[in-house]
């Protein structure tokens, strides 16, 4: 492939500090399978100040395809939509670049935004992971008692969701949309996607489309990831004023739940035995869910470590959702992002 005036598909990219990871990551996007008209990869560089603002410059000056886009604002929104507007092709691409992705990935986009008629297509969350947390965290990221029952979840599912990983669109639907909102660090693909389907568009997800994302490794790096989807998701609800699914309520209900026993225990004993039976409650259903997966995954060591993730996901997306409505409460305007420049 080279570069091209016209080219058949744009790639867009968020990026900052990403040193150990950004050349391997390029070098995978311009080995993709050809597509008709050939590629461009926009990179929306944050002002990284780790070397990768260097690395890109030198990789921009041995490859035509490569277009490196200055993002003083630093987050991933007004990257993207920095991108967007330069974009050539008619038709984009998201990619991160914490992600691998298969040699046909790029070709299978098109070809499903063509075949199914969505406005949006993608495929399943798939992850890879190699460490004992990783594997646990990547485990739990595929159990619907974690993350509820989101079928982009389901690797063999093709059809109709919510939302998909990244996503490829027409220009001239994410220009109808009007761009990702720009108030938001976390769930901005969520976002784009509930405006999406509310404007009556569709979103459609083929297990053709492959690619695997590396999940945490660390139970502080998941606890911190949680706390900001907790955090920005009340933004999201708060906008559209609906959440996308209900199912975003129940970690926050949980928590406020355990809260008001915990506080009511002092002055009513009655609160202690009831909080003490909906925590031997949520240990019954946890070590169920994680036998299920073990079971399904056939990673029995995984076992000891599953109900303290999943602990994690629920917990730390309820307490940044709590966190999110004393911080936000119903006044307009965008949020003031505290809890997640102290998590970052």
């Amino acid at each position: 492939m080279t570069g091209a005036p016209n080219p058949g598909l744009s790639v867009i990219v968020p990026c900052r500090n990403e040193r150990p990871a950004i050349e391997r990551f390029i070098a995978g996007v311009l080995a993709q399978e050809e597509v008709s008209g050939g590629i461009e990869v926009l990179v929306a560089d944050g002002r990284s100040d780790d070397g990768t603002r260097e690395i890109l410059e030198e990789l921009t000056q041995r490859e035509s395809r490569l277009v490196l886009i200055d993002n003083p604002r630093r987050t991933a929104s007004p990257g993207l939509n920095l991108a967007i507007r330069q974009a050539r092709a008619a038709v984009i691409a998201r990619m991160d670049v914490h992600t691998e992705y298969a040699p046909d990935y790029l070709r299978s986009c098109l070809e499903a935004l063509e075949r199914s008629g969505a406005q949006n297509v993608g495929g399943p969350a798939l992850t890879r992971a190699e460490g004992y947390f990783q594997r646990a965290n990547a485990a739990a990221y595929g159990s619907a008692f974690a993350v509820g029952g989101a079928r982009f979840h389901a690797a063999g599912f093709e059809g109709l969701v919510d939302t998909v990983p990244y996503g490829c669109w027409r220009k001239t639907t994410l220009e109808d949309l009007g761009y990702f909102d720009e108030a938001l660090d976390r769930n901005q693909d969520d976002e784009l996607n509930l405006r999406l389907i509310r404007r009556g568009g569709s979103i459609w997800q083929t297990p053709g489309i492959r690619s695997w994302y590396r999940p945490r490794g660390t139970a502080l790096g998941l606890f911190r990831q949680y706390l900001q989807y907790g955090y920005w998701k009340v933004y999201v609800i708060r906008k559209h004023r609906t959440p996308a699914s209900w199912r975003h309520l129940v970690p926050v209900a949980a928590v406020v739940t355990g809260l008001v026993l915990l506080v009511a225990g002092f002055v009513v004993p009655a609160a202690v035995v009831a909080l003490a039976a909906c925590t031997l409650a949520w240990l019954g259903l946890s070590l169920i869910a994680a036998a299920v997966t073990c079971r399904k995954l056939g990673q029995w060591d995984l076992l000891p470590v599953l109900p303290f993730v999943f602990a994690i996901y629920h917990v730390a997306y309820g307490l940044g959702f709590l966190w999110a409505l004393l911080d936000q409460g119903f006044r307009r305007g965008a949020p003031r992002a505290s809890l997640s420049d102290l998590t970052r």
